[in-house]
């Protein structure tokens, strides 16, 4: 069995392949898919076969899933260009008759306001209409998102965002990674949607103080309305799209989109997700 894992020189393909690696596989089935391959030198020396992929080009990618039995497409990072770069992946899965399509989505994608939802509900849909055996991931949040805004609390001692009392059920990344690990190792899987979440959800307050027991200082979580924090924002200068793409994602926060946790990833990874302090401190 070959399994091909697309961006793999990103975070979570370099720590799927470590996991697969971890629990058995042998390097020679694994096929890191990369843009650029001369980042992927370090998995070629792990005896990991690398190939060029790149979600813009389909001719990379229809060669580099010639073959494969399982794929990984790990969602792309261009917000507003993912669903056709996706629909590269998926009609090339189709035409090589790839037996397990794996797809990191978004929480409750299909039905959630979230302002990155979109995209992923339009790539669902690809996949279903496709007819390829799939398996949908819906990941939430990576702990590592607020390595950032951790660092800047760490020095001001505030935390400010316009969640207001909204939580996160985060994970770390390599909670995510081990999840997609065991779904391409084992057999089965076909045909479910898995939403994946921390054990614990957490709010601003709380990142707050986990923030501070990691930075050894205190920091508080300041509440702004929609209105100071675009205003904060654009005193920092961030652009008119950046700034309501941020408190797009505060908002739907605020309304619940990623506070839903059911103990799905640590019962598929078979251990408690990362606790909240854990994962940052990793992350920082």
């Amino acid at each position: 069995m070959t399994i091909l894992i697309t961006g793999a020189t990103g975070q979570l393909g370099r720590l799927t392949i470590d996991s697969l690696l971890t629990r058995g596989a042998d390097p020679q089935t694994i096929i890191a898919g990369a843009r650029d391959v001369s980042k992927a030198a370090d998995l070629a020396d792990r005896g990991i076969r690398v190939v060029a992929l790149d979600y813009d080009d389909t001719a990379s990618v229809s060669a580099a899933l010639a073959g494969v039995d399982s794929v990984l497409l790990i969602s792309g990072s261009e917000v507003g260009r993912r669903t056709p770069q996706h629909k590269a992946v998926i009609d090339a899965a189709k035409a090589a008759g790839v037996s397990k399509l794996v797809y990191t989505s978004a929480p409750k994608a299909t039905t959630s306001d979230l302002i990155l939802a979109p995209e992923h509900k339009a790539t669902e849909e690809l996949i279903a209409a496709s007819g390829v055996p799939a398996v949908i991931l819906r990941n939430n949040w990576y702990t590592e998102n607020y390595a950032g805004s951790a660092a800047q609390a760490a020095e001001t001692g505030v935390l400010a965002a316009s969640v207001g009392e909204g939580r996160v059920a985060s994970a770390s990344r390599r909670d995510f990674a081990d999840a997609a690990a065991v779904v391409l190792l084992e057999d089965g899987h076909i045909g479910e949607v898995y939403e994946l979440a921390g054990d614990a959800a957490w709010d601003f307050s709380e990142l707050a103080a986990a923030i501070g027991e990691v930075a050894g200082r205190p920091v508080e979580y300041r509440a702004l309305s929609t209105d100071e924090h675009t205003a904060q924002l654009a005193a920092a200068g961030l652009d008119e799209g950046t700034i309501g793409f941020v408190t797009g994602l505060d908002a739907g926060i605020r309304g619940g989109a990623l506070a839903d946790t059911d103990g799905t990833l640590a019962r598929l990874i078979g251990r408690p997700t990362t606790p909240l302090v854990e994962g940052l401190r990793a992350a920082v």
